[in-house]
């Protein structure tokens, strides 16, 4: 009675550590990898930098303020002779300044190179943030990808667990018709042999679950001992329409925005190289205090203080052909850059294509899949009925039922590649949400 009791308690608790497991959904994993995922962190870090840099005195566009000051001491051994022939000396002769003030200096024209120069620091911040959003959008697909992979292992699960159900069906009836004399020695080592196989297919099934859900806590940035169930159905979308899948890639593929950005950083480039064509002006204005002694000399002490300004100019007038040669290759750069956007422009197009027609055949193997699932178990059902009353073979039975665990397996494998076509077309779109 005790053992009885124990074992009843110990399966009660196993029953409630299965139910307390956390089943997590599709949109706590996203949630969870923005807040933790280290590659959009440090993504968010960059885009800081940048909006860091976007400052009018980044750009060149401020004066620069300085203080400095300067105190020398000297201690020598002097000999002076002065023009009516007297000499005078005097070792260890004393002597020492001091200079102290503040400056300013400010470039008010450089060949609008200023201008240019914030307007490219506002554009490496666009740069920053479409880079962010490549990097969500890739970690989202990521996970989304890790996720239903898991949502393809536990449903493969389940179809080897039935499988082990109905193979220890099998042992038992051939025991059972082993001992009766209606089977032989044979048919219950066969069974015995086919269910151990089963296992081993479970166990590695098990296997490769379980370290599925070590990589998706990866993806997560969580502890990787986290243990969790996911979802147990695929859910598909409506169908996904071509050209508007089209459409949003042109408007807000990332890596086209990217690329059109970087354009407009080079040819800003250009407008800062250009600028070397015209004079450089400043001006510059001081306050400064000087202060000096002297042990021997005509003048032992002295001190001044007062303001100073005034202005510069410069103009590059031949530089070894250098402005030339630095705006050749901003020109090039720019043109580089037109290039690129239409390479990755077509190269959108054929992912898209190529991608598009991978889904369809997906949907279609979906419905044919799950067509072939219900044909598969009704075929095993007549197929257990029949083995039950002795009138196939085992070799028969066992055929249905592999025939039907595969076709279960066909069936999750197909709505997961739809799931993974889907992922994929919103991604190249930029339609996927965070």
């Amino acid at each position: 009675m005790k053992i009885i009791f124990k074992s009843v308690l110990l399966l009660f608790f196993c029953f409630i550590k299965v139910n307390a497991q956390e089943v997590l959904s599709l949109e706590d994993a996203v949630k969870i990898a923005l807040e933790n995922n280290y590659e959009i962190k440090i993504a968010k870090n960059d885009l800081k930098i940048d909006q860091t840099n976007v400052t009018a005195g980044n750009a060149g566009m401020l004066p620069k303020a300085t203080a400095s000051i300067t105190q020398n001491n000297n201690l020598q051994n002097l000999s002076q002779t002065r023009t009516d022939g007297t000499s005078t000396s005097l070792n260890n002769a004393k002597s020492n300044s001091l200079n102290y003030g503040v400056g300013l200096d400010w470039t008010i024209f450089d060949g609008f190179k200023m201008f240019a120069r914030k307007d490219q620091l506002q554009e490496l911040q666009k740069l920053g943030e479409t880079q962010l959003k490549l990097t969500i959008i890739t970690k989202i697909s990521d996970v989304q990808t890790a996720y239903y992979n898991l949502v393809q292992q536990q449903q493969q699960l389940a179809a080897l667990d039935t499988t082990i159900v109905i193979s220890n069906q099998r042992v038992n009836l051939a025991k059972n018709r082993f001992t009766i004399g209606k089977a032989s020695k044979l048919e219950v080592l066969n069974a015995q042999v086919d269910i151990n196989t089963d296992k081993v297919t479970l166990l590695r099934q098990q296997e490769l679950y379980k370290n599925s859900k070590i990589a998706l806590n990866q993806l997560l940035a969580r502890d990787t001992q986290i243990d969790f169930k996911v979802v147990s159905d695929f859910t598909m979308k409506s169908k996904l329409e071509f050209a508007e899948l089209k459409a949003l890639a042109e408007k807000q593929n990332p890596q086209i925005e990217a690329l059109v950005i970087s354009k407009k950083v080079a040819e800003l480039e250009l407008k800062q190289v250009k600028s070397g064509r015209y004079p450089t002006v400043k001006v510059n204005t001081g306050y400064n205090f000087a202060e000096s002694h002297s042990s021997l000399g005509f003048t032992t002490q002295s001190s001044a203080r007062g303001l100073n300004y005034g202005f510069s100019a410069s103009l590059n007038l031949f530089d070894g052909f250098a402005q030339k040669r630095n705006e050749t290759i901003a020109n090039i750069e720019i043109e580089n850059s037109t290039l690129q956007i239409e390479q990755q422009n077509q190269a959108l197009n054929t992912q898209l294509a190529t991608s598009y027609q991978t889904y369809l055949t997906n949907l279609e193997l979906i419905d044919l899949e799950e067509t072939n699932e219900a044909i598969a178990k009704q075929n095993l059902d007549i197929t257990l009925d029949k083995f039950h009353i002795g009138t196939i073979t085992t070799l028969e039975f066992r055929t249905a039922q592999l025939n039907y665990v595969n076709a279960k397996v066909r069936y999750s494998d197909a709505q997961f590649q739809a799931k993974l076509s889907e992922i994929a077309l919103k991604e190249l779109a930029g339609a996927i949400q965070f």
